[in-house]
């Protein structure tokens, strides 16, 4: 009996312990927003657009709400500059919803100087849901599949809640930057993750808070991503009705590749929105290295090594090439900030029919502005 009552109290013990092992860290709200006061007022226009390059930091993602106080700390700058008028469309970075795959994770995560620590005590505090979703996971990368996998309702959840708040709070259009999830479909006017591949994914939420019912697909997923998460097709990229004109949206390296233009051609876009995520830190000035998705038939080899990665940015991607797609307008918000052990790099891009020009701190965040004009005026 004694020995009995021993290895209870052992495992109420164990059990207390991993408890308090799975316990969230409190969310820490507040701090620098890394923004220069370089934001520029243009008064009299009907709407804009806004490109918000945030500094994130790894706290940042301790809960939903920590993420959404943090961005909504931009909003109300550019809302006090007056960039938010009725109409204008906000367009958030790449990936800035696929770190809620480690909200309310036990407080290492947080700590955890790499995200490999920071997932692998995300795991240890949820094995069971690891191993059932490792046990559907088929990709290269499965360990990577079946954490987002893990997780994925929660994110879809948390994700639109984020969006569909900021965008309801300031009345605005809101490209929500990329997030992993299977199969993501917009249901009943709910994001729901479903049983499928993996897609990196962006959605449109509406001034009234409502998420779009189409979503934007990754088409050209990088190296880091093919391992886990799947190739979507040219052709069903959509096109979003909004009071500013009708909208494109192309997630980060898609926006290098000629068939997805002719797509947003197809779909008559006025504005292209592209959500991106460069890394490493300190790329932005170095020698590009060229595609590593395919490389397309209209760009000379020789630019690899050539132009800087800024540049090619600037000659390649949606500077180069958005009047292929009949658009007038365009902006490019990159992530940047303190991730795990995630670098970063960019700065906002800004297109206005044959102009483009970068605007932003490629060092900090930035906050950037193109007014749009009247859809009465479009031809």
């Amino acid at each position: 009996m004694p020995r009995l009552a021993l290895a209870l109290f052992a495992l109420i013990l164990l059990a207390g312990l991993w408890g308090l092992y799975r316990t969230p860290p409190a969310p820490v709200t507040g701090g620098d927003l890394h923004l220069a006061d370089q934001t520029r007022t243009e008064r009299g226009a009907q709407a804009n657009l806004v490109a918000i390059q945030p500094w994130l930091r790894t706290r940042d993602y301790r809960s939903a709400a920590t993420l959404e106080d943090r961005l909504d700390a931009y909003f109300e700058v550019a809302a006090g500059d007056g960039l938010l008028t009725p109409g204008s469309i906000i367009v958030l970075p790449e990936h800035v919803g696929t770190w809620l795959v480690a909200a309310d994770a036990p407080a290492a995560s947080f700590d955890a100087d790499t995200t490999t620590g920071a997932m692998t005590h995300l795991i240890l505090a949820n094995p069971l849901p690891f191993m059932l979703s490792l046990a559907r996971s088929s990709e290269t990368d499965r360990f990577a599949a079946a954490v987002f996998r893990m997780r994925a309702d929660r994110m879809a959840r948390d994700y639109q809640r984020v969006f569909g708040s900021l965008a309801q709070r300031h009345e605005v259009t809101i490209v929500g930057g990329s997030i992993v999830l299977p199969a993501p479909e917009v249901r009943e006017g709910r994001l729901r993750a479903g049983q499928g591949p993996l897609y990196n994914v962006s959605a449109v939420f509406h001034p009234d808070g409502r998420i779009d019912p189409q979503l934007v697909r990754k088409v050209h997923p990088i190296p880091d991503e093919a391992g886990f998460t799947a190739a979507a097709s040219a052709v069903d990229i959509p096109v979003f009705e909004t009071s500013a004109g009708r909208l494109g949206v192309l997630i980060c390296a898609d926006s290098w590749h000629p068939d997805v233009y002719e797509t947003l051609q197809a779909g008559r876009a006025d504005i292209i929105a592209v959500p991106a995520f460069l890394q490493p830190s300190d790329v932005w000035d170095q020698p590009w290295g060229g595609y590593t998705t395919g490389w397309p038939d209209d760009v000379e080899p020789s630019d690899a090594g050539r132009l800087t990665e800024g540049e090619a940015w600037m000659t390649h991607a949606l500077a180069g090439r958005l009047p292929s797609a009949g658009a007038d307008h365009g902006a490019t918000a990159f992530l940047r900030g303190a991730l795990w052990d995630l670098g970063s790099d960019g700065a906002n891009i800004l297109v206005a029919g044959d102009e483009a020009w970068i605007d932003g701190q490629a060092d900090g965040a930035s906050i950037s502005v193109l007014p749009l004009p009247s859809v009465s005026a479009r031809p």
